[in-house]
């Protein structure tokens, strides 16, 4: 505990990282503020009074924390940063097919500042289809006395508002990442979550009628199951790579043994978050046609978040993902062509195109259980609503909420603990007051 609180002290005496840390702070505020905000031409007192009565559940209550509450109080943030996910979703699908996008990963920097352009367009888009969509749903379903304008200029203010509040929200994610601490995307998306953690821990500790007992076990199953996810995530398979021995006028150089470090979960948190926006898709598109059984259908059935159908799809989505992020988070090949400048091999592995293969096959192996823990782990809250968990907290007894929660804090702390490794390496020099840019 001394240690833990050694680290506390040490964060704030470092300049940068304090301001890094305030800033980040700053912005995550400004969204949550933004969030209590209602969209031109909503009663904001009769949407409350309808959604107390109704109550929120099945996928948009899911998408309701993620963004903070934003969506059932029909905020300017309503649609939070999923749009951007989604945009980024298509944008790297269409990297493993479309020779053009293809051109612009190879391109480096350049490449992809394209593909970062890109991905805003298509942002814009997808928000402004969104949020006809959300439109018609607030005005057509049991919200639609909390309507005071005209249904047309309704929409367009929807629309104009939505996309604006989109775009906002992107570019606070993207100041996070340049200027703060940690993924800027990720902890917008987390900071929604852990707004109704208070709210679900009431709830379930109300229904449950102070019986301790099953409060206290459902607590030790969540934090075996948050131990687990750190296990999983922080689980890594370390191939020895050897170094030849290099004479560099009197020195020599190499003939050591490092490791090539190969995480079970590579990918992170994006495959969960790339996953539920996929997962969003349907119900969003059945929204647009309020008229069609056969729409409305397939809209339900998504909606379902403890039924059988979606928890199975949800699965298989997950970790299709996982695998599909982590071929484009690790290049095996790049890694053995930089061995291989370098000098070093894999003891019995000739350099080259067989070091790769064998890169690749370690990963394939290794993301197998990672990516059938993470889906398994997706889908747990499922099966807690079926043990008569109340549908707040179970989002936070596994699923995307917990695994969000965990790895952008595992992700956060790792940022900030190579900031104190750097700083510690700066005091040995005799100034000892050398500052970082910002550049």
């Amino acid at each position: 505990m001394a240690g833990f609180t050694e680290s506390i002290r040490n964060i704030w005496k470092i300049e940068e990282l304090r301001e890094r840390i305030l800033y980040t702070l700053g912005l995550l505020v400004v969204y949550r503020l933004g969030s209590f905000v209602t969209i031109p031409g909503v009663d904001a007192a009769t949407l409350a009074d309808v959604n107390a009565q109704q109550g929120s559940s099945g996928i948009f209550g899911f998408l309701d924390m993620f963004v903070g509450g934003a969506f059932s109080q029909a905020g300017i943030f309503a649609l939070g940063i999923m749009p951007y996910i989604t945009a980024s979703i298509i944008i790297q699908l269409m990297g493993a097919v479309v020779p053009y996008f293809q051109k612009l990963q190879r391109e480096g920097e350049e490449g992809r500042r394209k593909i970062t352009q890109l991905t805003r367009y298509g942002t814009v888009g997808i928000t402004a289809l969104q949020s006809i969509g959300y439109a018609i749903q607030l005005q057509y379903g049991a919200t639609g006395s909390a309507i005071v304008i005209p249904s047309t200029l309704f929409t367009i203010t929807t629309v104009i508002v939505l996309t604006s509040g989109t775009v906002f929200v992107m570019w606070l994610g993207e100041r996070i990442s340049e200027d703060g601490i940690g993924n800027g995307i990720s902890l917008i998306i987390m900071i929604g979550i852990i707004a109704f953690l208070p709210q679900a821990v009431f709830q379930e500790v109300s229904l449950l009628n102070d019986n301790i007992f099953i409060l206290l076990l459902e607590i030790g199953i969540w934090v075996l199951i948050t131990a687990g996810i750190v296990l999983v995530s922080q689980g890594m398979r370390r191939i020895p790579v050897q170094y030849a021995k290099r004479v560099v006028g009197r020195k020599v150089y190499g003939g050591t043994t490092q490791y090539l470090p190969l995480r079970v979960n590579a990918a992170g948190v994006m495959p969960i978050i790339f996953a539920q926006s996929i997962m969003f898709i349907p119900s969003t598109v059945a929204s647009f046609f309020p008229d069609s059984p056969m729409m409305q259908q397939i809209g339900t059935w998504f909606s379902d978040i403890s039924g059988m159908g979606y928890s199975i799809t949800f699965f298989f989505v997950v970790v299709f993902f996982t695998y599909f992020y982590t071929a484009i988070a690790v290049n095996p090949k790049e890694m053995a062509d930089t061995m291989k400048r370098q000098g070093g091999f894999i003891p019995g592995i000739r350099p080259g195109k067989q070091t790769s293969e064998f890169i690749d096959t370690i990963l394939t192996r290794i993301t197998l259980p990672g990516s059938i823990f993470l889906g398994f782990v997706a889908i747990l809250p499922a099966f807690a609503m079926q043990a008569g968990v109340s549908q707040g907290f179970a989002t936070f007894f596994g699923g995307t909420s917990l695994l969000i929660l965990v790895q952008v804090t595992l992700d956060t702390l790792q940022q900030i603990e190579s900031h104190l490794l750097m700083r510690h390496y700066d005091g040995f020099m005799k100034s000892g007051k050398m500052r970082g840019r910002r550049v």
